[in-house]
């Protein structure tokens, strides 16, 4: 399998070798930090998978460590003073549909490997950790730092919190319920028109899959990108869902890229090119690659946004991706 981050990601390698596929993330020593006023008083609690947490009212300092966290506070108006670039994206660390809501530079605090004593310099009264690798050693260091908001109950897949869950969890946090339930109806509203817009979405089975330095993989239900997919109607290949894995993805052999084949296949490369793919022998016999039914994503900014299961993000996704699997699959 590729390294954890790489496979979510869909983007760039560079500087990412040395990185395992193991859950749980080395970080150095937790650190302690006095929380800022604003978390003295409770604002109610949330329960997360790691049990019932405390929420500190009005918080002032947010540290959004978990994917999409940060883009989920700029999408209910909160900034954060620390986050993790997951998506490499330099910067902000936010996709370029978020970059406009950035008025405060945020520190950036890596990703697979975690420095505490980085987090407890920022003095959080909040640390958003919503979609994470599920480790609680992690949660619990952090916890030791300031109110920490990890997955929500009954996440076994690491990575494996819906936007829908991520959206409420963040906005809860933040004392901002009401405007998370406004955002995630837009959100499904669009999807249901999206869907509405392209009926022969609907019942056809489709594939998400990528290539990397390492080899292939397809990424299974509970991952956004075939959330994304099944949200408009199409329904996951089923030789790609019977494969065995406890993870958002499937790696594929050389002889199993025949599974690959569905009514859609949307691929896209992880360092590499997109002629890498599409010159591909297997790829190149493959029936919807003959008949023009192969997607491939080479565009950054869409692999980006089709990856980043954030309600900016998929917004993004809806405009400019769902045109090119139209596009594969006419009328």
């Amino acid at each position: 399998m590729p390294s954890r981050r790489a496979l979510l990601a869909g983007t760039s390698t560079t500087g990412l070798a040395a990185l395992t596929a193991c859950s749980s993330e080395s970080g150095e020593g937790a650190g302690t930090a006095t929380p800022s006023a604003a978390g003295s008083a409770s604002a109610g609690t949330v329960e997360t998978l790691f049990g019932t947490v405390e929420l500190p009212e009005d918080p002032q300092r947010v540290v959004a460590l978990g994917w999409g966290d940060a883009e989920t506070c700029l999408a209910l108006g909160t900034q954060v003073v620390g986050t993790s670039d997951w998506l490499a994206f330099g910067g902000d660390g936010v996709g370029p549909w978020a970059d406009d809501l950035v008025t405060q530079t945020p520190e950036q605090l890596g990703t697979l490997e975690l420095s505490y004593e980085a987090v407890a310099a920022l003095q959080p009264d909040l640390i958003l950790n919503t979609r994470s690798d599920n480790d609680p050693a992690k949660n619990e260091n952090l916890t030791e730092i300031a109110t920490t908001v990890g997955p929500p109950p009954g996440t076994t897949t690491p990575y494996g919190t819906s936007w829908q869950e991520q959206l409420a969890l963040v906005a809860t946090a933040l004392g901002k319920a009401d405007q998370g339930d406004e955002l995630a109806s837009a959100l499904q509203l669009r999807f249901d028109e999206v869907a509405a817009a392209h009926p022969r979405f609907a019942g056809r089975t489709v594939t998400v899959g990528t290539y990397y330095s390492g080899g292939w993989g397809a990424y299974v239900e509970g991952d956004t990108r075939v959330d994304f997919m099944t949200s408009l109607g199409f329904v996951q290949n089923p030789a790609v869902a019977a494969l065995p894995t406890d993870s958002f993805s499937v790696s594929l052999s050389a002889e199993q890229l025949s599974l690959l084949d569905a009514d859609l296949v949307v691929l896209f490369p992880i360092g590499l090119s997109a002629e890498e793919i599409t010159a591909d022998p297997v790829v190149q016999a493959l029936p919807a690659t003959q008949d023009g039914r192969l997607v491939v994503l080479d565009d950054q900014a869409i692999v980006s946004a089709f990856s980043s299961g954030t309600t900016l993000g998929l917004g993004y996704a809806l405009d400019e991706a769902v045109p090119l699997f139209a596009q594969a699959l006419p009328a």
